[in-house]
């Protein structure tokens, strides 16, 4: 679920209810959030306001509380309806990345954590964006990170993964600029790629190479809507 499908608490519980009734239906569920709307970009702001030049190590510690802020209240709210879940940053999934602070890449993932509390039948629910690197440093994935972390992830556990934002699929225009734009109902993933490289912002287009890459079935729907999306 990325940023605007968890910008307020009232549309966190709208969150929390699809993940229950996914959950009631008997499924194991791994689910990956962004921060809340616009927080990292306020999380930026505050650290330019604070300095003029903040380093990169400290900006991947300051841009990763988004996500934990997110993780914890999501949980809770899960929690509360009577579920058992648990909150993990990518440290403690496993997620383990390498290259520059603020820009790394998924080198791998110990997924031992979260099969641990599957088998416990909890929601295990991870943020996005960000990991850890060999050093045990706080690392975050630069733009489009929680989609590339879902996909990751999905690759590493063999299952689906379905993306959900604030447009109802994949469009061969962006509908918020084009109201006549037609919804995809299948597109394969060499395309997806095309669109995601060409600046198709529904996806990151190192998300869906990795998808690509590893065979994962993708999928793109509305948070906010009941109609099918798009299947990649």
């Amino acid at each position: 679920f990325g940023g605007s499908s968890v910008a307020d608490l009232t549309k966190m519980r709208i969150v929390a209810e699809k993940i229950l009734q996914r959950k009631r239906q008997g499924e194991s569920l791994v689910v990956v959030v962004s921060a809340m709307g616009k927080t990292t970009n306020g999380l930026l702001s505050l650290a330019k306001e604070a300095v003029k030049n903040p380093s990169k190590r400290e900006m991947d510690m300051i841009l990763a509380t988004g996500e934990q802020v997110s993780i914890a209240l999501l949980s809770m709210m899960l929690q509360e309806a009577g579920e058992k879940a648990v909150a993990l940053t990518g440290y403690q999934a496993g997620i383990l990345t390498e290259g520059l602070h603020t820009k790394n890449k998924i080198k791998d993932i110990d997924v031992r954590t979260i099969e641990r509390y599957l088998a416990e039948e909890a929601i295990v629910v991870v943020a996005g964006f960000q990991g850890s690197n060999k050093e045990g440093e706080i690392t975050t994935l630069g733009r489009g990170g929680s989609d590339t972390t879902a996909v990751a992830l999905a690759a590493k556990l063999s299952c689906p993964c379905e993306i959900y934002t604030d447009v109802e699929g994949i469009y061969t225009m962006d509908p918020r600029k084009l109201p006549g734009a037609k919804k995809l109902d299948v597109i394969s993933s060499e395309e997806m790629m095309e669109m995601a490289s060409l600046g198709a912002g529904v996806l990151h287009h190192r998300s869906v190479e990795l998808a690509h890459k590893f065979g994962v079935p993708l999928y793109v729907a509305s948070t906010f809507s009941d109609k099918p999306g798009t299947r990649i």
